[in-house]
């Protein structure tokens, strides 16, 4: 069953007089987490789209730089969007609310980000207003000042192009230690390692550039120091 048929069916509370956040508290342990990843994703993902100025902006092709989305399942994922967008309550408390379901899982709140910058970039545009939104998150989410760098300077093309951002690294480092960091990070960061945290199959596109992207830093950084 694909994330979007179990989505659909945590939606179907909804008919019974739930909330979306009713539901979404509901999905604390795996397989479920990982609709509440999604969910998570989407529903910030349209909060965000409304802090651009965007809101008619075609949001599945936003989505799918974060999730692989059959044209079948578009409709449970635009469902989750037009919800999200038309709750009355801020993205603060979508974010705070998610924080605290995922705050023991620091990793997958770093995830969470990654999939909002994803989505902040399907258009090309780095809005200013999307950069304040991102930030907030952030800050609720408790990710460190230097973990938003890393995350900007890989997303936003005029962002600081800084291998050792990206990583998460002090150039003061000895090589020898940067190379560990580097390849803790590949472990992290493997594609089964975030699906066993909760990260949905169909996300998997998000593993697949932060690798691309964590190698990219770590050869230019290896060629500084041959």
């Amino acid at each position: 069953m694909s994330i979007w048929s179990r989505i659909a069916e945590a939606l179907a509370a909804l008919t019974s007089g739930e909330t979306l956040w009713s539901v979404f508290d509901k999905l604390r342990s795996p397989p479920e987490r990982s609709v509440a990843f999604a969910i998570a994703v989407i529903a910030l993902g349209a909060k965000m789209a409304k802090a651009d100025g965007h809101v008619t902006r075609d949001e599945v092709t936003a989505f799918r730089e974060v999730f692989d989305i059959a044209s079948q399942d578009e409709a449970g994922a635009a469902r989750v969007f037009n919800l999200a967008r038309t709750d009355v309550a801020g993205f603060e408390s979508y974010a705070t609310r998610i924080h605290t379901m995922f705050h023991e899982d620091p990793h997958t709140l770093k995830d969470l980000m990654e999939g909002l910058f994803h989505i902040a970039m399907a258009d090309g545009f780095y809005h200013p207003n999307e950069n304040a939104f991102l930030e907030r998150v952030a800050e609720i989410f408790e990710v460190s000042a230097g973990e938003f760098k890393a995350l900007r300077a890989r997303f936003v093309p005029d962002a600081e192009q800084d291998p050792y951002a990206v990583l998460g690294l002090n150039p003061d480092m000895s090589f020898d230690d940067m190379r560990k960091v580097w390849r803790q990070l590949v472990r992290d960061n493997h594609p089964d390692a975030m699906v066993a945290r909760g990260i949905p199959e169909e996300a998997v596109l998000l593993a697949e550039k932060r690798m691309i992207d964590i190698n990219r830093a770590w050869d230019d950084i290896r060629k500084e120091h041959a």
